[in-house]
């Protein structure tokens, strides 16, 4: 078994003593980085990026190579291999995003789908432990999912980023038929999470993207009752060590007491939310994971440092706070600034942690 060299992120997660605070990226692997634009191109599309091991191993291991006070390494996949794996033809048009060739909007259709063997989704598998064993316990290594309300828009809608009124209108018209998708997605998930913790993720964190465009009652519903189902179901502990799950819902912070008894160990914040007044709300309950807006980035190294500053004094004394974006890093953020923004934060974060 690796020793874990840097287990910071991993006991902030729990909220144990650190001597400051971790941090990580979003979308730390991506297209702001010249080196994973060079290794995407080699690989010819998207998905065969993913779908090879030693290709996710490289772009996962990119952003720590540049950038040595990152404290956790993320699983380079995408969150639509699931859906992907139901069968709905999953494609990547350059500049356009993700597109479903099928998706599901009739009912016999949706009546249809069931839990994929997870034999199809091996390969993603096969990179968690790639991954794992290049680290050689350099970082814990996350594994990830999106949330069954987050898949759920993209396989009724076939493509992300619209209005979710297809989806919307099936949870009031329909709501058996939504909750079918929802229910089939989150098992699925529990057997993805727990095969990526088997394979040897040590945090896993649930992506609800979109959780944020529903009504409050159904957030509860279609949302986060999925999402709690998914936690009870996940294994807890992996090589002697409790695996601590993060929930992250964008545009959630109208449910953060929900949330922080979801049985999650910590939740998401985006940047719309102040972080101290987040952990007023939680109490002792999680630790919180956040929330400087990615588009601080675009500016300069003194704007960064003020607005991470800030954010590490709202938050204040103590355990329980991983730093990290509020949304994942854009393409068009200078690789110089993101260095600027993680030494920011360890310049920054130690003084509140002394003897605590």
């Amino acid at each position: 078994m690796q020793v874990l060299q840097n287990d910071t992120f991993l006991k902030a997660l729990m909220r144990e003593s650190t001597s400051y605070t971790p941090v990580w990226m979003m979308r730390q692997a991506g297209r702001y980085l010249p080196e994973y634009k060079a290794t995407r191109q080699d690989a010819g599309s998207f998905m065969d990026l993913c779908r090879n091991a030693q290709f996710a191993t490289d772009v996962t291991l990119q952003p720590l190579d540049r950038y040595p006070l990152l404290d956790a390494a993320i699983l380079f996949s995408d969150i639509l291999t699931i859906p992907d794996a139901m069968g709905l033809g999953l494609s990547f048009e350059a500049g356009e995003g993700p597109r479903f060739e099928r998706t599901l909007q009739h009912e016999a259709d949706i009546k249809k789908l069931t839990v994929p063997d997870m034999a199809d989704l091996q390969y993603v598998f096969n990179a968690v432990s790639s991954i794992r064993k290049a680290l050689n316990g350099r970082v814990p290594l996350i594994g990830f999912s999106g949330s069954p309300w987050t898949l759920a828009t993209y396989m009724v809608e076939g493509k992300g980023g619209t209005d979710f009124l297809t989806t919307k209108k099936m949870a009031y018209t329909r709501p058996d038929l939504l909750h079918h998708i929802l229910e089939t997605t989150a098992q699925t998930v529990i057997q993805y999470l727990n095969a990526q913790i088997e394979a040897g993720a040590q945090a896993v964190m649930i992506f609800d993207s979109w959780g944020g465009a529903l009504s409050h009652n159904a957030y509860i519903e279609f949302s986060l009752n999925y999402m709690k189902k998914i936690i009870a179901g996940l294994t807890k502990t992996a090589d002697g060590r409790k695996v601590p799950c993060v929930m992250f819902t964008k545009g959630g912070g109208l449910w953060l007491e929900a949330q922080a008894e979801s049985g999650a160990d910590a939740l998401g914040l985006d940047w719309t939310i102040d972080i101290g007044l987040a952990r007023a709300r939680v109490g002792s309950k999680v630790a919180l994971q956040g929330n400087l807006d990615p588009a601080v980035l675009l500016s300069t190294p003194a704007a960064i440092e003020k607005e991470v500053a800030n954010i590490l004094v709202s938050y204040g004394e103590g355990s329980g706070h991983v730093f990290n974006l509020g949304h994942g890093i854009t393409q068009w953020t200078p690789p110089e600034n993101a260095a600027a923004f993680l030494e920011a934060v360890r310049k920054h974060s130690q003084q509140y942690h002394i003897n605590k």
